[in-house]
């Protein structure tokens, strides 16, 4: 079984990026379990002076999900020309985890209008060493947000799309944790 662990960028509770990464789970191929990461409100602004031997106890859950995850979907919304600072804040806490370093990650969006924060993201992520799939990344707009997560697992195109971005994260990470027994 794949464990792949989804973190939407977004608080808000009508968020179109939270209901794509929902429908995640709902069209998510045999052997594949994704899994939600709700934690993003409860991490504490970063300060790496709490980062030592005991970081706060969301922190530590964030770094305990990452680790137990295949691969990573990250699907969060652009405010300000940038990456939601709760996103960002997630990655920050991260920067120094061991856990993260070599993660296969996918960016997937819900606005065809962001256009800053994914090459953003993607450069944030490469320098924390993560690894960003091309072929699991897509941007699937949501009719203002409107769709529930059951109406895109629904919609055939839409399905279709985050299965095979999914399918292609799960590849990739399977093809890292054989070369990595090699």
């Amino acid at each position: 079984m794949m464990r792949i662990l989804a973190i939407s960028g977004s608080l808000r509770a009508a968020s179109a990026n939270s209901r794509l990464v929902e429908a995640l789970g709902l069209v998510a191929p045999p052997g594949v379990e994704v899994a939600i990461y709700a934690g993003l409100g409860d991490l504490p602004h970063f300060n790496p002076d709490l980062d030592g031997d005991a970081p706060p106890a969301a922190v530590l859950e964030l770094r305990r999900q990452i680790g137990l995850c295949d691969g990573l979907v990250i699907c969060s919304p652009e405010y300000a020309y940038g990456v939601a600072g709760t996103m960002k804040n997630a990655l920050d806490w991260l920067v120094a985890s061991l856990e993260f370093a070599g993660t296969p990650v996918a960016l997937i969006n819900a606005s065809p209008f962001s256009e800053f924060a994914q090459p953003q993201m993607r450069e944030t992520l490469t320098v924390m060493s993560g690894e960003v799939v091309d072929a699991a990344s897509l941007t699937i707009p949501l009719q203002g947000g409107k769709m529930t997560a059951a109406e895109v697992a629904a919609d055939p195109e839409m399905s279709a799309r985050l299965r095979a971005a999914l399918e292609a994260l799960v590849d990739h990470a399977r093809k890292a944790l054989t070369s990595s027994r090699v």
